[in-house]
């Protein structure tokens, strides 16, 4: 895990200076924003750990796609961490000069992959969790392998390849646990440090999207819960059942992680 220490900024001005309109989502992508942006809001001193890539946090291993909001809670508390918040990842990802991406100011796919044509992918098949289908769908590269999709904060990966999972701060609203950020390896998507989507429930998982943890710093103790599980006092034991009735959902006969070793028999 890397060490993440420095101000969040609630509100950001960012002028783009250039940009494209991505007919196939209906969105406009702004090619070159103008440097440096602007915090017009308040900033938020934050210090915790993140996984330098995305889960298990293996360089050269695949980012393991296909777990739900619950799995991925789940599978972080196993290692003693938690789902890193929608903030958290944010900042991560800006570092302290509060960047539209890692890498700067431009955007850039073949630092942090992206713009890749659509898969088609079949309904039916996905629902299924065919694993063929699943297979032929990816179109991402392993943790690690792409030097310069790198935040000054010395995270991996983050816009572009997987999307990721993380815990929704937005505590005003009655909607769900979780959101979505970074944006897939597609074209015409997001895959910016700051948009986020907040309309798929704890439930959505997809094939290509992905996850990573965080902990607290200085020996602290880390509630694998998301802030607003724990704001209404949601007892871990129920978020634990209902990953594990979820679980039949996944593929059977996928390994998420081709690279990574057999199981012994």
């Amino acid at each position: 895990m890397v060490l993440v220490d420095g101000d969040y900024c609630t509100e950001l001005k960012m002028t783009c200076l250039k940009s494209w309109y991505a007919s196939s989502n209906r969105k406009v992508i702004c090619e070159v924003f103008q440097e440096p942006t602007e915090c017009v809001g308040q900033k938020v001193h934050k210090r915790y750990c993140m996984d330098r890539y995305e889960y298990p946090n293996k360089k050269g291993v695949r980012p393991e796609v296909m777990n739900n909001f619950y799995h991925a809670q789940v599978l972080c508390a196993k290692q003693g961490k938690r789902m890193c918040t929608e903030t958290e990842w944010t900042m991560a990802c800006e570092g302290p000069q509060y960047k539209p991406y890692p890498y700067g100011y431009i955007r850039d796919s073949k630092k942090c992959l992206g713009d890749l044509p659509y898969g088609n992918p079949s309904k039916e098949k996905l629902w299924k969790r065919d694993a063929a289908e699943l297979e032929r769908l990816w179109q991402g590269v392993v943790s690690g392998s792409q030097p310069d999709c790198k935040s000054d904060y010395g995270v991996f990966d983050m816009p572009g390849n997987a999307d990721e999972l993380a815990a929704s701060e937005h505590f005003n609203d009655n909607k769900y646990d979780n959101v979505t950020t970074g944006g897939p390896w597609y074209k015409g998507v997001r895959n910016q440090c700051r948009p986020k989507i907040y309309e798929h429930d704890e439930g959505f998982q997809y094939y290509y999207l992905s996850f990573r943890c965080c902990k607290e710093t200085d020996n602290l103790p880390t509630d694998p819960r998301a802030p607003k599980q724990i704001r209404r006092n949601q007892p871990w034991e129920k978020i634990v059942k209902l990953a594990e009735n979820s679980l039949d959902l996944r593929p059977k006969n996928w390994n998420p992680n081709p690279d990574a070793p057999k199981p012994a028999p």
